[in-house]
């Protein structure tokens, strides 16, 4: 999981939908200090996270373009986070 959340506005190509609820993810997580969602917090988490997801969309596709891109690369961007993903699904199946 990454440590902070990266700026989405301005990438190219743009945020894809599974970058924007994975940053969605990650601030659920810290305002709530759930790190390990269980049978009790499982429904008001994933909510929240449909509900920030769909917030950011809108406001992404609502701000103008950025005259910059982010200086930050966003996390499943990053080859050896795509590396990571990859081996935990190749020893999943």
């Amino acid at each position: 999981m990454c440590r902070n959340i990266t700026a989405l506005r301005g990438l190219e190509p743009p945020a894809t939908a599974e970058e924007i609820e994975a940053a969605a993810r990650q601030y659920v997580r810290k305002v709530s200090g759930v790190q390990s969602v269980s049978d009790k917090t499982r429904e008001p988490f994933e909510a929240a996270v449909a509900e920030v997801t769909a917030t950011t969309t809108r406001l992404l596709a609502e701000l103008p373009d950025r005259k910059q891109p982010p200086t930050t690369v966003p996390p499943l961007r990053r080859p050896e986070v795509q590396a990571r993903i990859a081996a935990k699904a190749a020893t999943k199946g």
